[in-house]
């Protein structure tokens, strides 16, 4: 059993042009879970870029139905159902999400995807609705789903085990949410959005946009007895300091190891 790779495939926020929009897959073996896509078809860059093949996607979880996270999707079904179409794909593809995700997908693709292509969902590609507690299977690896209780936008993340009995907990891309304190103490390693620097607040906003600063992901990274802190849904004006400074910032508070990638990153976990 080969260790789990954890590929960043987008760090950036919503309107970044310097970097992609937040999106990564899991690597277990040669099957790959694809998490969100992104804002558009700069998907198939990244994962072209990443030497990930359509084919080796055959589970997408979306976290929340913003268009930073789910017009890449849009793209990934349009894709993958071309190459069943020409027979390069085999299997199905399942693309899991909350009830939402699920409606907005179903929406856009029935207005904007030609009927050759619509054809296959419900088919070959299954749009999967999951629930608040509940588990789905991708990639050998159960993934335990929970509402982080957002106030803008319905959003989901998720906790897996990993096969070498690690924790992994992604908690989407608002702050933490203390009645998620069942699905996300104590894991080996967190994905954590930090929107900027404290120090730099004032200039970008953050709590204005239901977001946080890397200050406060250390903060509760160090409550809840992280071991492994990756910070992400960044801004990309300080793209040339951001590895430095954020960790630095985070280090203020926790004690652990802090990750700060950039797009194309390959982590081992």
């Amino acid at each position: 059993m080969q260790n789990t790779e954890l590929i960043i495939l987008g760090t950036g926020n919503a309107t970044v042009t310097r970097c992609y929009n937040t999106c990564f897959a899991l690597k277990q073996n040669n099957d790959f879970l694809l998490v969100d896509a992104g804002g558009g078809n700069g998907i198939l860059a990244q994962l072209e870029k990443a030497n990930i093949p359509y084919s080796a996607i055959h589970e997408i979880f979306v976290t929340h139905a913003h268009t930073d996270h789910i017009l890449g999707i849009i793209w990934m079904i349009r894709i993958i159902a071309q190459q069943m179409n020409k027979g390069k794909y085999q299997g199905r593809l399942k693309i899991y999400g909350h009830d939402k995700v699920i409606k907005v997908l179903n929406t856009i693709c029935e207005l904007i995807l030609p009927p050759k292509i619509t054809a296959h969902i419900s088919r070959d590609i299954q749009l999967c609705e999951v629930h608040h507690g509940e588990t789905f299977t991708a990639i050998g690896m159960d993934f335990q789903c929970f509402d982080i209780g957002s106030t803008k936008e319905k959003q989901y993340g998720f906790r897996t085990a990993l096969p070498n009995g690690k924790s992994l907990v992604c908690l989407g891309d608002e702050p933490y949410n203390e009645a998620n304190r069942p699905f996300v103490a104590d894991a080996d390693w967190m994905l954590c959005e930090a929107f900027c620097l404290y120090e730099d607040r004032e200039t970008f906003k953050p709590y204005e946009k239901h977001h946080s600063t890397a200050l406060d992901a250390g903060k509760i990274a160090q409550q809840l007895n992280i071991k492994n802190l990756l910070l992400y849904h960044t801004e990309d004006k300080t793209l040339a300091t951001r590895k430095e400074k954020y960790t630095a910032e985070a280090q203020e508070n926790f004690s652990g190891n802090i990750f700060v990638p950039e797009d194309m990153e390959v982590i081992t976990l």
